[in-house]
């Protein structure tokens, strides 16, 4: 079995900052693009960062030169800070990744079980 573990949600003033982790466990042969997204109420789902294996990363324009994602290929783990929050960033963050449990099987996605952020006085 494989799982994504997220940490570090909370709340923080506007213009705060916070870091998300994620973490993947169980049977893991490799792991490709990983990834963030987030959910606020009423609204879809949506990409906020994502960064592939070599490092190569792909940032919404709502986040861009506020948000760093990266990740440790040794610890499965990949990472997204946050700088100068804003309100309008309050959401449910979620963890992807596409990973292989095993050398012959094909990669899956998987989530992580989200994490709450909120930016407020």
């Amino acid at each position: 079995q494989v799982q994504l573990v997220e940490s570090g949600g909370g709340l923080v003033q506007p213009g705060g900052s916070l870091t998300l982790s994620c973490a993947a466990s169980g049977t893991i042969f490799s792991v490709n693009d990983m990834g963030w997204y987030r959910q606020a109420p009423g609204k879809q789902r949506e990409l906020v960062a994502a960064i592939a294996r070599g490092g190569s990363t792909n940032y919404a324009d709502s986040v861009k030169g506020r948000f760093t994602i990266s990740r440790d290929n040794a610890k499965n783990t990949v990472y997204l800070q946050m700088h100068s929050l804003k309100p309008e960033d309050t959401a449910v963050y979620y963890c992807n990744a596409d990973l292989r449990s095993r050398l012959r099987e094909a990669p899956r996605n998987y989530w992580g079980q989200g994490t709450q952020v909120t930016v407020s006085l």
